[in-house]
Parts: structure tokens; sequence; C-alpha cells
């Protein structure tokens, strides 16, 4: 079976996605990026799942690389993002999907799994809160100043001017700053992201996530449904040295999500799956092979690691 990443255009929800794709077969495995980040970010984790059988896409979200960039800032609010997800799944001819997300991606897959349920197999969220308990965390001084960067992207065209400057230095540079281990984000790497960064009106698109968030929170009706259980078999890791969430937002995730694994990855970043390719691969690896799922030891290391394109190996030191 064919471990090759391929990079191809798909048609969904009115859209046209650049999705990456590796593996073949019946069982889909679809994987969604964060800010300001891209199907790439996944580059590690496509071979695994192609490994363990799955036919995997990674999209580029709207408005990110080549996908389509609609032009206003409403077009980025929760709804279609999660008609993006159907959508996507629909083009696959999937009845079913794996559904993996990290930041941005992984509220999208909460909100996915909360509004078609019916739709995912199962579901990994790396380092996004459930959206109930980051609603509650938000009720706190800590979380809100942690956040502080939603408000400050609501401010008009300043935001994605700074972090477009100098062929989007700003935006490549806050992922090395902020990781645990730079040396994750070589000059290559961070270069992909520079490039992307820099698209006319990419980083704008970007932007408009934050901007289409309801300035108020959501509505109480709205609230009520994110409190709704969410039965579908769910692995979460978190990389414990996130600076935007505190890890005092996974309390009470089994309330709302009881058929729940959780894994958190000591001494790593937010940039959980790029940073620790290994040590998330071998979590996810176990999981969907229904083995013990190792709990990471210091510095995100677990034994007998799967490498970053699906090898067993050894995690590192």
């Amino acid at each position: 079976m064919s471990r090759r990443i391929e990079t191809h255009a798909v048609h969904a929800n009115g859209l046209t996605f650049e999705v990456d794709t590796c593996g073949v077969g019946d069982r889909l495995a679809l994987c969604l990026h964060g800010f300001p980040e891209l199907a790439f970010s996944w580059r590690h984790q496509l071979p695994l799942l192609a490994r363990l059988g799955y036919r995997v896409w990674a999209p580029n979200l709207r408005g990110y690389g080549r996908t389509s960039r609609p032009a206003s800032a409403a077009d980025y609010a929760l709804p279609h993002l999660v008609a993006d997800v159907a959508g996507l799944i629909d083009a696959a001819g999937a009845r079913q999907a794996l559904l993996i997300g990290h930041d941005w991606g992984g509220a999208i897959a909460w909100h996915a799994a909360l509004r078609h349920p019916q739709r995912l197999e199962r579901l990994i969220v790396l380092n996004m809160p459930h959206p109930a308990c980051f609603l509650d965390g938000l009720a706190g001084w800590r979380q809100r100043l942690r956040s502080w960067y939603i408000a400050a992207f609501r401010v008009p065209w300043l935001p994605e001017r700074l972090l477009a400057a100098g062929h989007g230095w700003l935006a490549a540079e806050a992922m090395a700053a902020t990781a645990s281990d730079r040396s994750r984000f070589p000059p290559a790497v961070l270069g992909v992201y520079r490039d992307a960064a820099s698209r006319p009106g990419a980083m704008k698109a970007m932007i408009d996530y934050y901007r289409a968030l309801p300035l108020a929170g959501p509505p109480p009706d709205a609230v009520a449904a994110l409190r709704e259980p969410i039965e579908i078999p769910t692995l979460m890791i978190w990389g414990e040295d996130d600076f935007a969430l505190g890890r005092e937002l996974l309390r009470g995730t089994r309330a709302f999500v009881p058929n729940l694994v959780l894994r958190t990855l000591p001494g790593i970043s937010h940039w959980v799956q790029q940073e620790a390719p290994e040590t998330v691969n071998a979590l996810i690896a176990a999981w969907l092979t229904d083995r013990p799922v190792p709990v990471p030891l210091a510095g995100g290391r677990v034994p007998g690691a799967w490498g970053p394109g699906g090898e067993p190996g050894v995690s590192p030191a």
C-alpha cells in the first residue's frame, strides 16, 4: 500500500479544497488543521493512518493555501466550517469518517461531532478543549488573558497586515517561538507556512475565522446544545506546554464525552503533532487498533513510539 502523499483538488460544499491525500480504501480519515497551519501540519500522520488502512484526506481549510477563499468574514462562521466537513465526507463517497482535528480544526471537529454524530466513526482532538469546557474556562480571567489574541484579531486589517509582513515571517515565527522544541520547525518547514501566509488575501481569511465568532458568545440555546453528550469514541491528545490554552480546560470533559481516552504530553507545546510526531503516532496507532494507549513520560516520550512515517521505532529523548 502506497504511503506517498499527493495533492488533489476536491469540490465540496460549493468550494474547491486543496487536499493532501495518502492511502486507499473505503475507510476515510479526515484531518483538520489549525491556525496558522496547513494540511502540511499532518505530514507525519498521513503515512501512519494509511498504514493502518485508511484513505486519508487532509484539506487546507477554506481560505488556506489554494482552497477557495470566500471574501466575507461571515463565510467563516462555524456552521459553514461544519458543513465543509460533511461536504468533504460526501465528496469522498464515505458513509462515515474518522475525524481528526487540531486547534481550529479541533473546534470544527467538536462541533461536527455534536451536529452530525452519525457521520463520524471515531474522533481525535489535539489541543482544543471541548467547547463547553472552553466557555466555562473563559468565565475566569486566567484563560481570558491567554485568549487576548482573539479580541486583537477583531481589529480591522491590522492583524493580517502584521502577520503577512516580511513574506509571512511573524505568522510562521509564532509557531517556532512558542514551540517547546524549536528544532521541529527548521527554515524549510517555516518556509512552507510563510509562503501560504503571504498569498494575497490568505491571512485575512485566516483571521476571519476569529472575526466570525459571535461577539457576545453563543446564545443560551446554543450553549445548551454544546452540553449534549458526544457518544462517539474519542481520543484527546494534549501538549501540556500550550501557550494559549490552559490545562485546566480539560476539567469536566468526561461529563460531555463519556467514551473518552485522554493523554497529556509533558514538555510538549500547542503544536503537538508537529513537535512530538513519534508520540502522537504511537497514541493514535494504539487507540485505533484497540491496544492499551500508553501514558507519555516527561518530554512527551513513550516507549516503542511510532516514527513520523508510521514505522515502529523508539521515541527520542
